[in-house]
């Protein structure tokens, strides 16, 4: 390894010359062991000015009465923006009926998600 500071060429953790700590040159990019650091997570934004963050803008209320009187073609489906399920739904009429059945059950508990996987809305 390279000393940045004095140029000496050195083995271990410290320059003999000047002591400087190899644990320095490790984000140095101008060091045979830089490591560039990886990039940070894009910023996720859930909700809307009206919802806040991690919470749907959808209502669970809503939810359930879609799903109650039009579950059998997936209403509540396109609702909180699970279109090709939805789809799914108008073709199988809710496959057949298990699957509003199950989509109600979990509405009621609380457990249903929109299709960014956040919970609905509770008033």
């Amino acid at each position: 390894m390279i000393c940045p500071k004095c140029k000496t060429q050195f083995q271990g953790n410290f320059c003999p010359n000047c002591g400087y700590s190899a644990a320095h040159t490790q984000n140095n990019p101008q060091s045979q062991n830089w490591q560039a650091a990886p990039p940070p997570p894009p910023p996720y934004v859930y909700g809307t000015p009206d919802a806040p963050y991690g919470v749907s803008d959808k209502d669970w209320l809503v939810a359930l009465l879609l799903c109650i009187f039009l579950g059998g073609i997936g209403i509540h489906r396109f609702y909180v923006g699970k279109i090709g399920t939805g789809i799914l739904y108008i073709f199988t009429f809710g496959l057949f009926g298990i699957g509003v059945l199950v989509d109600l059950i979990m509405i009621a508990c609380g457990s249903f998600t929109d299709s960014y996987k956040r919970p609905l809305r509770h008033n």
